[in-house]
């Protein structure tokens, strides 16, 4: 039985948690909608890269031709990742870099792999699911903005557990699921805040969580980097770095060899966050709806091509490669989708109402004894937290083509 101290002090964190991230949980809301349907929304606006279709038996141009196709395009810059969709191994996705370590001015080549054709020079850094993403995952603010959000799914996350213990005493005169339809327009919009935000509950728990999760990805890949990484390649350490590398089909051969059963996901060059100056890192990923979201390393020795290390990822990284399609609800097909956006708008009507409670709250009288602690609140119920590029933390570079 909660005391009437407990009570308030219940409702003051579920109030100043919700105060402070519900704007930006909005904001995450809005932006997150069209990151849910990023394959639909480029088919419709012309940025998704298309190859023609062909024999699946069809023969398939070597990695090594691939690199030459795409550093032709930009001669100056050196490769950085090499990568293909989840679902379609038709297009190799090349991306070029001035430095391995460099971020800035990063350019890409769609290569058609039957062919070795040029396909398209996807624009990494502008059009609108670029600005949608940006928004979404760090407010254009990098590694600080990904922090800053991440506190925000973590108040959210308070204001959801606040919001569950307030809801209990509010709702013991009322049925579950109650609108008091003949009350006055607040009333009933803190009925149905309250109907919407206790319905969503473990979905906004879920999302908020995994968001949150998602936010760390830089620190965490960095941790792994000193961690993991540095032990695969400690034989290599205080060894000049490679003058000219070897052949990049080689290697890949070698590191199939070794991973028979898995699919490729992507290459990392070396001197890349994901391998060292002297390998190559060919990330495999399995075949089956759980373990496709989860990667495995081996480091191919960029100059004889012969695989030094393998091994699976850490718990953590594992955890965090996990939490991204329960965030974004991208592992059930179009009705997953669906399903996500449809409680994603829910949220977004949860969060607009608090927002309307709460500014009502101040113009006006209390409601009724029973409600008012609840009342008081902004009610951020639930929302989405940030959102990470699906498998942002270890796949290279999101893309939109011109």
């Amino acid at each position: 039985m909660l005391t009437s101290r407990t009570i308030k002090v219940w409702a003051w964190l579920h109030k100043w948690s919700s105060l402070v991230s519900t704007v930006f949980m909005l904001l995450l809301c809005l932006t997150g909608l069209p990151l849910i349907f990023h394959h639909e929304i480029g088919h419709l606006l012309g940025t998704e890269v298309e190859a023609a279709e062909m024999p699946a038996n069809a023969q398939r141009v070597s990695l090594d031709r691939v690199m030459e196709v795409a550093k032709a395009r930009f001669p100056e810059k050196g490769g950085m990742f090499v990568s293909q969709e989840p679902d379609d191994d038709r297009v190799w996705f090349v991306t070029l870099s001035d430095t391995p370590t460099s971020n800035d001015n990063l350019k890409q080549v769609a290569v058609d792999a039957r062919t070795g054709a040029a396909l398209a020079e996807p624009k990494l850094d502008q059009g609108f699911m670029f600005i949608m993403y940006s928004l979404h995952v760090d407010l254009f603010a990098g590694l600080a903005g990904k922090l800053f959000l991440g506190f925000m799914g973590l108040l959210l996350l308070i204001a959801i557990v606040s919001g569950v213990v307030l809801y209990a005493p509010f709702m013991r005169k009322l049925r579950f699921g109650e609108v008091r339809r003949e009350r006055s327009t607040r009333v009933k919009w803190l009925d149905l805040h309250n109907l919407l935000g206790i319905v969503t509950l473990t979905w906004a728990f879920v999302v908020g969580g995994t968001g949150m999760i998602n936010t760390w990805a830089d620190l965490v890949v960095k941790y792994w980097q000193n961690d993991q990484m540095a032990e695969m390649v400690a034989p290599y350490k205080g060894q000049p770095p490679l003058t000219q590398l070897g052949s990049l089909e080689k290697a890949v051969a070698a590191a199939r060899a070794q991973e028979p059963g898995m699919k490729l996901g992507f290459i990392a060059f070396p001197g890349t966050a994901f391998t060292s100056p002297h390998h190559y890192g060919v990330f495999f990923r399995g075949d089956t709806a759980l373990t496709a979201r989860l990667f495995k390393p081996v480091l191919v020795d960029a100059q004889t091509g012969q695989v030094t290390d393998s091994r699976h990822l850490p718990w953590y990284l594992t955890a965090l490669l996990v939490s991204q399609p329960l965030h974004f609800g991208d592992y059930g097909g179009m009705p997953m989708q669906i399903l996500w956006a449809l409680l994603d708008v829910i949220t977004i009507v949860v969060l607009g109402s608090g927002l309307y409670l709460w500014i009502a709250k101040r113009k006006s009288a209390p409601i009724a004894a029973p409600a008012s602690a609840h009342a008081a609140n902004p009610a951020n119920e639930v929302a989405m937290a940030s959102m990470a590029e699906p498998q942002a933390a270890m796949s290279p570079i999101r893309r939109e083509t011109s």
